[in-house]
Protein backbone atom coordinates (compact mmCIF):
# COMPACT_ATOMS: atom_id res chain seq x y z
CA UNK A 1 0.00 0.00 0.00
CA UNK A 2 1.25 3.37 -0.84
CA UNK A 3 1.95 5.90 1.87
CA UNK A 4 -0.66 8.70 0.52
CA UNK A 5 -3.08 5.67 0.43
CA UNK A 6 -2.57 4.70 4.35
CA UNK A 7 -2.55 8.63 4.94
CA UNK A 8 -6.01 9.02 3.73
CA UNK A 9 -7.47 6.27 5.28
CA UNK A 10 -6.30 7.20 8.36
CA UNK A 11 -7.16 10.70 7.85
CA UNK A 12 -11.04 9.44 6.79
CA UNK A 13 -11.29 7.16 10.64
CA UNK A 14 -10.12 9.99 12.43
CA UNK A 15 -12.71 12.14 10.62
CA UNK A 16 -15.65 9.05 11.15
CA UNK A 17 -15.20 7.04 14.27
CA UNK A 18 -13.30 10.80 16.23
CA UNK A 19 -9.91 8.87 17.00
CA UNK A 20 -7.19 10.90 17.24
CA UNK A 21 -4.32 10.18 14.47
CA UNK A 22 -1.48 8.59 16.68
CA UNK A 23 -3.46 6.49 18.08
CA UNK A 24 -4.23 4.51 14.79
CA UNK A 25 -1.03 4.88 13.66
CA UNK A 26 0.71 2.78 16.79
CA UNK A 27 -2.89 0.28 16.20
CA UNK A 28 -1.63 -0.19 12.59
CA UNK A 29 2.45 -0.30 13.76
CA UNK A 30 1.42 -2.82 16.70
CA UNK A 31 -0.64 -4.65 14.19
CA UNK A 32 2.24 -5.11 12.31
CA UNK A 33 4.28 -5.73 14.69
CA UNK A 34 3.09 -8.84 15.55
CA UNK A 35 2.49 -10.22 12.05
CA UNK A 36 6.47 -9.19 11.24
CA UNK A 37 7.04 -11.40 15.03
CA UNK A 38 4.67 -14.27 13.46
CA UNK A 39 7.03 -14.78 10.73
CA UNK A 40 10.25 -13.87 11.73
CA UNK A 41 10.05 -15.06 15.57
CA UNK A 42 9.65 -12.82 18.65
CA UNK A 43 13.22 -13.05 19.55
CA UNK A 44 14.52 -11.75 16.02
CA UNK A 45 14.33 -7.68 16.61
CA UNK A 46 11.71 -7.23 14.64
CA UNK A 47 10.83 -3.51 14.48
CA UNK A 48 8.19 -1.48 12.15
CA UNK A 49 7.50 1.75 12.32
CA UNK A 50 5.21 4.35 10.10
CA UNK A 51 6.16 7.90 9.13
CA UNK A 52 3.46 10.09 10.40
CA UNK A 53 4.20 12.73 7.19
CA UNK A 54 4.25 10.11 4.10
CA UNK A 55 2.63 7.26 5.72
CA UNK A 56 5.28 5.06 4.58
CA UNK A 57 6.28 1.55 6.12
CA UNK A 58 9.67 0.82 7.52
CA UNK A 59 10.02 -3.09 8.77
CA UNK A 60 13.36 -3.96 10.15
CA UNK A 61 14.84 -7.87 11.27
CA UNK A 62 17.60 -6.82 13.28
CA UNK A 63 20.20 -4.43 10.59
CA UNK A 64 18.02 -6.52 7.09
CA UNK A 65 14.95 -4.31 5.84
CA UNK A 66 12.45 -6.57 4.76
CA UNK A 67 9.00 -5.51 2.69
CA UNK A 68 5.35 -5.93 4.82
CA UNK A 69 4.44 -7.80 1.76
CA UNK A 70 6.02 -10.76 2.82
CA UNK A 71 4.70 -11.24 5.86
CA UNK A 72 2.49 -13.70 4.51
CA UNK A 73 -1.27 -14.25 4.78
CA UNK A 74 -1.79 -15.80 8.17
CA UNK A 75 0.68 -12.79 9.95
CA UNK A 76 -1.62 -10.36 8.02
CA UNK A 77 -5.10 -11.75 9.04
CA UNK A 78 -3.59 -11.44 12.79
CA UNK A 79 -2.39 -7.98 12.28
CA UNK A 80 -5.89 -7.12 10.79
CA UNK A 81 -7.42 -8.15 13.78
CA UNK A 82 -5.05 -6.38 15.94
CA UNK A 83 -5.86 -3.47 14.65
CA UNK A 84 -9.55 -3.37 14.57
CA UNK A 85 -9.45 -4.12 18.26
CA UNK A 86 -7.27 -1.89 18.22
CA UNK A 87 -9.25 0.64 16.56
CA UNK A 88 -12.65 -0.24 18.30
CA UNK A 89 -10.92 0.10 21.86
CA UNK A 90 -9.89 3.67 20.81
CA UNK A 91 -13.24 4.55 19.15
CA UNK A 92 -14.91 3.44 22.75
CA UNK A 93 -12.84 5.44 24.20
CA UNK A 94 -13.44 8.79 22.72
CA UNK A 95 -17.63 7.98 22.93
CA UNK A 96 -16.97 7.30 26.47
CA UNK A 97 -15.19 10.46 26.88
CA UNK A 98 -17.30 12.53 24.97
CA UNK A 99 -20.79 11.42 26.26
CA UNK A 100 -18.97 11.28 29.85
CA UNK A 101 -18.56 15.33 29.94
CA UNK A 102 -21.95 15.41 28.63
CA UNK A 103 -23.76 14.02 31.47
CA UNK A 104 -26.64 15.75 32.90
CA UNK A 105 -26.81 17.29 29.76
CA UNK A 106 -30.14 17.20 27.67
CA UNK A 107 -29.92 15.11 23.83
CA UNK A 108 -31.95 14.72 21.18
CA UNK A 109 -32.67 11.19 19.44
CA UNK A 110 -34.90 8.97 17.63
CA UNK A 111 -36.08 5.41 19.14
CA UNK A 112 -35.01 3.13 16.93
CA UNK A 113 -36.69 -0.21 18.96
CA UNK A 114 -37.69 -1.13 22.48
CA UNK A 115 -36.15 -4.18 24.63
CA UNK A 116 -38.77 -4.83 26.87
CA UNK A 117 -40.17 -1.98 28.51
CA UNK A 118 -36.74 0.08 27.75
CA UNK A 119 -36.36 2.33 24.60
CA UNK A 120 -33.29 2.11 22.27
CA UNK A 121 -32.59 5.91 21.53
CA UNK A 122 -30.03 6.58 18.22
CA UNK A 123 -28.10 9.46 19.45
CA UNK A 124 -26.52 10.09 15.91
CA UNK A 125 -22.89 8.57 17.01
CA UNK A 126 -24.13 5.74 18.91
CA UNK A 127 -26.97 4.62 21.01
CA UNK A 128 -28.46 5.24 24.59
CA UNK A 129 -30.79 3.25 26.37
CA UNK A 130 -33.92 4.94 28.00
CA UNK A 131 -35.25 2.33 30.71
CA UNK A 132 -38.80 2.16 32.23
CA UNK A 133 -37.57 3.92 35.37
CA UNK A 134 -36.33 7.10 33.82
CA UNK A 135 -39.61 7.23 31.44
CA UNK A 136 -42.25 9.58 32.85
CA UNK A 137 -45.06 7.64 34.16
CA UNK A 138 -47.53 7.17 31.70
CA UNK A 139 -46.03 7.97 28.37
CA UNK A 140 -44.96 5.57 26.01
CA UNK A 141 -42.39 5.89 22.74
CA UNK A 142 -42.59 4.16 19.63
CA UNK A 143 -40.48 3.73 16.75
CA UNK A 144 -38.86 6.76 15.03
CA UNK A 145 -40.40 9.13 17.69
CA UNK A 146 -38.14 12.04 18.53
CA UNK A 147 -37.54 12.06 22.39
CA UNK A 148 -35.64 14.69 24.86
CA UNK A 149 -33.34 13.25 27.33
CA UNK A 150 -31.05 14.13 29.73
CA UNK A 151 -27.47 11.74 30.14
CA UNK A 152 -27.92 10.07 33.73
CA UNK A 153 -24.78 7.68 33.23
CA UNK A 154 -22.11 6.47 31.24
CA UNK A 155 -19.95 3.34 31.76
CA UNK A 156 -17.93 0.90 29.81
CA UNK A 157 -18.68 -2.75 29.38
CA UNK A 158 -16.00 -4.26 27.79
CA UNK A 159 -15.50 -3.02 24.40
CA UNK A 160 -18.90 -1.01 23.96
CA UNK A 161 -20.29 2.14 25.80
CA UNK A 162 -23.46 1.98 27.73
CA UNK A 163 -25.79 5.89 28.12
CA UNK A 164 -28.55 5.78 30.19
CA UNK A 165 -30.89 8.38 29.54
CA UNK A 166 -33.63 9.57 31.83
CA UNK A 167 -36.30 12.17 31.31
CA UNK A 168 -37.82 11.71 35.43
CA UNK A 169 -34.25 13.47 36.70
CA UNK A 170 -34.57 17.21 37.95
CA UNK A 171 -31.90 18.09 35.67
CA UNK A 172 -34.21 17.50 32.76
CA UNK A 173 -36.89 20.21 33.71
CA UNK A 174 -33.54 22.15 34.21
CA UNK A 175 -32.23 21.98 30.93
CA UNK A 176 -36.07 22.67 29.51
CA UNK A 177 -36.23 25.42 31.11
CA UNK A 178 -32.80 26.62 30.03
CA UNK A 179 -34.02 25.75 26.08
CA UNK A 180 -37.36 28.03 26.63
CA UNK A 181 -36.47 30.69 28.88
CA UNK A 182 -33.91 33.29 27.39
CA UNK A 183 -33.11 34.40 30.74
CA UNK A 184 -32.34 31.51 32.10
CA UNK A 185 -29.65 30.47 29.81
CA UNK A 186 -27.62 34.14 29.92
CA UNK A 187 -27.95 33.96 33.85
CA UNK A 188 -30.07 36.75 34.22
CA UNK A 189 -32.38 34.32 36.09
CA UNK A 190 -31.13 31.45 37.94
CA UNK A 191 -32.60 27.88 38.99
CA UNK A 192 -31.46 27.52 42.90
CA UNK A 193 -33.44 24.18 43.68
CA UNK A 194 -36.00 21.50 41.98
CA UNK A 195 -38.19 19.29 43.25
CA UNK A 196 -39.69 16.23 41.68
CA UNK A 197 -42.04 13.75 40.75
CA UNK A 198 -42.11 12.82 37.83
CA UNK A 199 -45.42 12.72 35.60
CA UNK A 200 -47.41 14.65 38.68
CA UNK A 201 -45.65 17.50 40.09
CA UNK A 202 -42.71 19.68 40.49
CA UNK A 203 -41.49 22.84 42.06
CA UNK A 204 -39.11 25.24 40.98
CA UNK A 205 -37.44 28.00 42.56
CA UNK A 206 -35.34 30.86 40.72
CA UNK A 207 -34.23 34.14 41.43
CA UNK A 208 -33.18 37.12 39.49
CA UNK A 209 -29.82 38.90 39.53
CA UNK A 210 -31.22 42.30 38.05
CA UNK A 211 -33.99 43.43 40.50
CA UNK A 212 -35.30 44.64 37.05
CA UNK A 213 -36.65 41.32 35.64
CA UNK A 214 -39.54 39.29 37.51
CA UNK A 215 -37.89 36.00 38.01
CA UNK A 216 -41.46 34.55 37.97
CA UNK A 217 -43.18 36.41 35.23
CA UNK A 218 -40.42 35.77 32.61
CA UNK A 219 -40.55 32.02 33.47
CA UNK A 220 -44.29 31.74 32.93
CA UNK A 221 -44.66 34.10 30.08
CA UNK A 222 -47.28 35.86 28.69
CA UNK A 223 -50.56 34.23 29.12
CA UNK A 224 -48.61 31.45 29.89
CA UNK A 225 -46.66 31.79 26.40
CA UNK A 226 -43.27 30.32 27.75
CA UNK A 227 -44.21 27.42 30.37
CA UNK A 228 -46.62 25.81 27.98
CA UNK A 229 -44.55 24.17 25.61
CA UNK A 230 -42.02 22.78 28.84
CA UNK A 231 -45.81 21.71 30.55
CA UNK A 232 -46.63 19.61 27.52
CA UNK A 233 -42.79 18.18 26.65
CA UNK A 234 -43.62 16.56 30.23
CA UNK A 235 -47.02 15.45 29.68
CA UNK A 236 -48.75 18.15 31.31
CA UNK A 237 -46.72 17.95 34.97
CA UNK A 238 -47.88 20.43 37.10
CA UNK A 239 -45.09 22.54 37.65
CA UNK A 240 -45.13 25.21 40.75
CA UNK A 241 -42.64 28.19 40.29
CA UNK A 242 -41.89 30.09 43.88
CA UNK A 243 -38.95 32.83 44.41
CA UNK A 244 -36.16 31.58 46.19
CA UNK A 245 -35.07 33.78 49.43
CA UNK A 246 -32.45 33.00 51.83
CA UNK A 247 -34.17 33.15 54.65
CA UNK A 248 -35.99 29.94 55.35
CA UNK A 249 -38.83 31.85 57.21
CA UNK A 250 -39.62 33.10 53.90
CA UNK A 251 -38.68 30.44 51.48
CA UNK A 252 -40.72 27.51 53.68
CA UNK A 253 -44.06 29.36 53.19
CA UNK A 254 -43.00 30.44 49.59
CA UNK A 255 -42.44 26.15 48.86
CA UNK A 256 -45.63 25.44 50.41
CA UNK A 257 -47.98 27.89 48.42
CA UNK A 258 -50.35 27.52 47.49
CA UNK A 259 -51.11 27.68 51.22
CA UNK A 260 -51.55 30.23 53.57
CA UNK A 261 -48.58 29.77 56.51
CA UNK A 262 -49.38 31.22 59.89
CA UNK A 263 -46.11 30.72 61.97
CA UNK A 264 -42.77 28.68 60.91
CA UNK A 265 -39.87 27.21 63.64
CA UNK A 266 -36.96 26.20 62.50
CA UNK A 267 -34.50 23.54 64.53
CA UNK A 268 -31.19 23.81 63.08
CA UNK A 269 -29.77 21.13 65.51
CA UNK A 270 -32.63 18.52 63.93
CA UNK A 271 -32.49 20.09 60.60
CA UNK A 272 -36.46 19.88 61.21
CA UNK A 273 -38.94 23.39 60.42
CA UNK A 274 -42.85 23.16 62.14
CA UNK A 275 -45.17 24.56 59.99
CA UNK A 276 -48.34 25.99 61.78
CA UNK A 277 -51.63 26.27 59.48
CA UNK A 278 -55.15 27.14 60.07
CA UNK A 279 -57.72 23.90 60.42
CA UNK A 280 -58.84 25.02 56.53
CA UNK A 281 -55.23 25.32 55.32
CA UNK A 282 -54.05 22.11 56.40
CA UNK A 283 -55.06 19.38 53.38
CA UNK A 284 -53.26 22.04 50.87
CA UNK A 285 -50.38 22.37 52.86
CA UNK A 286 -50.35 18.87 52.82
CA UNK A 287 -51.28 18.09 49.15
CA UNK A 288 -52.22 14.76 48.07
CA UNK A 289 -50.58 12.22 49.68
CA UNK A 290 -48.04 14.81 51.00
CA UNK A 291 -46.76 15.70 47.68
CA UNK A 292 -46.43 19.23 48.41
CA UNK A 293 -44.98 19.31 51.39
CA UNK A 294 -42.82 16.49 50.26
CA UNK A 295 -41.27 18.58 47.51
CA UNK A 296 -41.35 22.08 49.79
CA UNK A 297 -39.10 19.57 51.98
CA UNK A 298 -37.10 18.42 48.90
CA UNK A 299 -36.79 22.18 47.64
CA UNK A 300 -35.16 23.79 50.98
CA UNK A 301 -33.47 20.74 51.81
CA UNK A 302 -35.04 20.56 55.90
CA UNK A 303 -37.45 18.14 57.15
CA UNK A 304 -41.11 19.90 57.33
CA UNK A 305 -43.72 19.33 59.31
CA UNK A 306 -47.04 20.39 59.25
CA UNK A 307 -49.12 21.18 62.25
CA UNK A 308 -52.15 22.97 63.72
CA UNK A 309 -51.59 24.85 66.65
CA UNK A 310 -53.51 22.12 69.00
CA UNK A 311 -51.42 19.97 67.60
CA UNK A 312 -48.31 21.53 68.18
CA UNK A 313 -49.34 21.56 71.82
CA UNK A 314 -50.75 18.44 71.78
CA UNK A 315 -47.30 17.16 70.90
CA UNK A 316 -45.41 19.30 72.75
CA UNK A 317 -47.26 17.80 76.44
CA UNK A 318 -46.91 14.41 74.87
CA UNK A 319 -42.88 14.75 74.35
CA UNK A 320 -43.07 16.56 77.97
CA UNK A 321 -43.93 13.51 79.60
CA UNK A 322 -42.09 11.15 77.87
CA UNK A 323 -39.15 12.80 78.40
CA UNK A 324 -39.55 13.38 81.95
CA UNK A 325 -40.02 9.32 82.36
CA UNK A 326 -35.86 9.56 81.23
CA UNK A 327 -33.78 8.36 84.37
CA UNK A 328 -31.36 11.54 85.49
CA UNK A 329 -32.98 14.18 83.91
CA UNK A 330 -34.65 17.56 85.00
CA UNK A 331 -37.26 19.49 84.01
CA UNK A 332 -34.76 22.33 82.47
CA UNK A 333 -33.28 19.75 80.32
CA UNK A 334 -36.87 18.92 79.09
CA UNK A 335 -37.58 22.24 78.14
CA UNK A 336 -34.26 22.59 76.60
CA UNK A 337 -35.16 19.34 74.30
CA UNK A 338 -38.05 20.86 73.81
CA UNK A 339 -37.10 24.28 72.17
CA UNK A 340 -33.94 21.63 70.21
CA UNK A 341 -37.14 20.55 68.28
CA UNK A 342 -37.24 17.12 70.08
CA UNK A 343 -40.41 15.62 70.10
CA UNK A 344 -39.92 11.82 70.71
CA UNK A 345 -37.49 9.32 71.98
CA UNK A 346 -36.59 8.62 68.20
CA UNK A 347 -35.48 11.77 68.08
CA UNK A 348 -33.12 11.45 71.00
CA UNK A 349 -31.87 8.45 69.60
CA UNK A 350 -30.13 11.08 66.48
CA UNK A 351 -28.48 13.53 68.51
CA UNK A 352 -24.86 12.53 68.95
CA UNK A 353 -24.01 11.73 72.98
CA UNK A 354 -21.37 14.97 72.25
CA UNK A 355 -24.21 17.27 70.94
CA UNK A 356 -26.45 16.42 74.07
CA UNK A 357 -23.79 16.62 77.07
CA UNK A 358 -23.18 19.86 75.33
CA UNK A 359 -26.43 21.31 75.00
CA UNK A 360 -27.87 19.57 78.49
CA UNK A 361 -24.43 20.44 80.52
CA UNK A 362 -23.69 16.94 81.15
CA UNK A 363 -21.16 14.73 80.94
CA UNK A 364 -20.63 12.71 78.01
CA UNK A 365 -20.65 9.37 79.94
CA UNK A 366 -24.59 10.30 80.67
CA UNK A 367 -25.81 11.26 77.54
CA UNK A 368 -24.58 8.16 76.16
CA UNK A 369 -27.05 6.56 78.65
CA UNK A 370 -29.52 8.83 78.43
CA UNK A 371 -29.65 7.62 74.62
CA UNK A 372 -29.54 3.97 75.12
CA UNK A 373 -32.25 4.29 77.40
CA UNK A 374 -34.58 6.48 74.74
CA UNK A 375 -33.48 3.42 72.18
CA UNK A 376 -35.15 0.98 74.27
CA UNK A 377 -37.93 2.72 74.54
CA UNK A 378 -38.67 3.90 71.54
CA UNK A 379 -38.85 -0.08 70.53
CA UNK A 380 -40.83 -0.86 73.45
CA UNK A 381 -43.42 2.15 72.35
CA UNK A 382 -42.84 0.55 68.94
CA UNK A 383 -43.80 -2.70 69.75
CA UNK A 384 -46.85 -1.85 71.70
CA UNK A 385 -48.61 0.35 69.57
CA UNK A 386 -52.00 -0.75 68.90
CA UNK A 387 -53.46 -1.39 65.13
CA UNK A 388 -55.54 1.57 65.42
CA UNK A 389 -52.21 3.95 66.17
CA UNK A 390 -50.13 2.23 63.67
CA UNK A 391 -53.40 2.64 60.75
CA UNK A 392 -53.63 6.39 61.98
CA UNK A 393 -49.82 7.07 61.72
CA UNK A 394 -49.61 5.55 58.27
CA UNK A 395 -52.74 7.63 56.99
CA UNK A 396 -50.92 11.01 58.03
CA UNK A 397 -47.58 10.08 56.79
CA UNK A 398 -47.66 12.34 53.89
CA UNK A 399 -47.62 15.50 56.98
CA UNK A 400 -44.47 15.04 57.69
CA UNK A 401 -41.36 14.26 55.40
CA UNK A 402 -39.30 13.76 58.27
CA UNK A 403 -37.19 9.80 57.76
CA UNK A 404 -37.01 8.99 61.49
CA UNK A 405 -40.93 10.05 61.65
CA UNK A 406 -42.91 8.45 58.80
CA UNK A 407 -41.62 7.18 55.72
CA UNK A 408 -43.01 9.57 52.81
CA UNK A 409 -46.49 8.56 50.97
CA UNK A 410 -45.49 7.15 47.67
CA UNK A 411 -47.28 8.46 44.88
CA UNK A 412 -48.86 5.99 41.98
CA UNK A 413 -49.37 6.20 38.82
CA UNK A 414 -53.57 6.00 39.85
CA UNK A 415 -55.19 9.26 38.84
CA UNK A 416 -56.93 11.92 41.72
CA UNK A 417 -58.30 14.27 40.91
CA UNK A 418 -57.13 18.13 42.62
CA UNK A 419 -59.24 19.17 45.29
CA UNK A 420 -60.85 23.07 44.54
CA UNK A 421 -57.88 25.00 46.49
CA UNK A 422 -55.36 23.43 44.71
CA UNK A 423 -57.64 23.75 41.18
CA UNK A 424 -57.98 27.70 42.02
CA UNK A 425 -54.63 28.29 42.36
CA UNK A 426 -52.90 26.62 39.40
CA UNK A 427 -52.76 30.03 37.56
CA UNK A 428 -51.05 32.98 38.40
CA UNK A 429 -51.90 36.19 37.97
CA UNK A 430 -49.40 37.25 35.30
CA UNK A 431 -51.51 34.53 32.75
CA UNK A 432 -54.02 37.39 32.63
CA UNK A 433 -51.06 40.53 32.28
CA UNK A 434 -52.23 41.45 28.77
CA UNK A 435 -56.03 40.20 29.01
CA UNK A 436 -56.85 42.53 31.89
CA UNK A 437 -58.29 41.40 35.32
CA UNK A 438 -61.70 39.80 34.10
CA UNK A 439 -60.48 37.93 31.61
CA UNK A 440 -60.50 33.85 32.17
CA UNK A 441 -57.66 32.42 30.68
CA UNK A 442 -57.90 30.15 28.25
CA UNK A 443 -58.39 26.49 29.05
CA UNK A 444 -54.85 24.86 27.62
CA UNK A 445 -53.19 27.01 29.63
CA UNK A 446 -50.59 25.00 31.98
CA UNK A 447 -51.18 24.63 35.58
CA UNK A 448 -48.17 26.65 36.92
CA UNK A 449 -48.47 28.35 40.41
CA UNK A 450 -46.79 31.68 41.43
CA UNK A 451 -46.26 32.27 45.13
CA UNK A 452 -48.09 34.87 47.27
CA UNK A 453 -45.74 37.70 49.35
CA UNK A 454 -45.50 36.33 52.88
CA UNK A 455 -48.03 37.57 55.00
CA UNK A 456 -47.07 40.25 57.83
CA UNK A 457 -47.06 38.79 61.25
Amino acid sequence: MKGSDLLRIIDEMQHQKNIEREIIFSGIESALQLAAEKKYGEGMGVVVTIDRDTGDISAKVGDNIIDPAEFGRIAAQSAKNVMIQKIREAECSSVFNEYAAMKGDMVHGAVTRGEGSACIVNLGKTEAILPRGEQIPGESHHPNERIKAVILEVKKQGHRVKIVLSRTHPDFVRRLFENEIPEIKERTIEIKAIAREAGYRAKIAVSSVDMKVDCVGACVGVRGSRIKNIVDELGGERIDIVRWNESLQVMIPNALQPAEIDEVFLYPRMGRAIVLVKDDQLSLAIGRRGQNVRLASKLVGWDIEIMTIDEMNESIERAENWFRQIPGISDELVEIFITEGLMSYVDVTFIEPTDLAEIGGMEVEQAEAMIAWAEEAAERIENEKPAEAVADEEANAGRTVAGHLADPAVVTEETVPPTSEETSAATPEELSTEAGPTETPPAELPPVTEEQPPQPQ
